[in-house]
């Protein structure tokens, strides 16, 4: 079993330790799924385990923490968009390291104003960006 097929399979049993779950592990679950998946299948798959997760670590729903689905749609578009433009790496952690852009969870920031971002309406679903739209990201081949 790889690194990152024995990462997915400890993320998706709720056995991730909640000190390995920062957010480049956010991006590899990401692009594992989105490497596994069609977009739309992979986006139904993250926001289960992640809300499976936090149950599992006793993460309380507040507006600061917990699921977040503007946040989880948002972030999936743009890893489904490196992925799409830039390609596949060998492994998710090649693929994040060969993608900057990808590191800083401030980049929402750039689409979203902290009004809209921090409502919760964008907590409970998903909600187009007030600043400027993400970008459109091309058809994969299993998408």
């Amino acid at each position: 079993m790889t690194e990152d097929e024995q990462f997915l399979v400890e993320f998706e049993a709720c056995k991730l330790p909640l000190e390995r779950w920062h957010h480049r592990d956010h991006i590899r679950v990401a692009y594992l799924y989105l490497r596994k998946y069609p977009l739309d299948e992979a986006m139904i798959r993250i926001r289960e385990r992640i809300k499976a997760h936090n149950a599992s670590h006793n993460i309380p729903e507040a507006i600061d923490r917990g699921y977040h689905e503007t946040m989880t749609q948002a972030w999936m578009r743009l890893v489904h968009l490196t992925l799409c433009e830039y390609g596949p790496a060998d492994t998710a952690d090649a693929f994040y390291e060969q993608n900057p852009q990808l590191w800083q969870m401030k980049t929402l920031r750039l689409f979203y104003t902290r009004d809209l971002f921090m409502s919760l309406r964008a907590k409970h679903e998903f909600v187009e960006p007030d600043l400027t739209p993400l970008p459109k990201s091309l058809k994969r081949e299993n998408d």
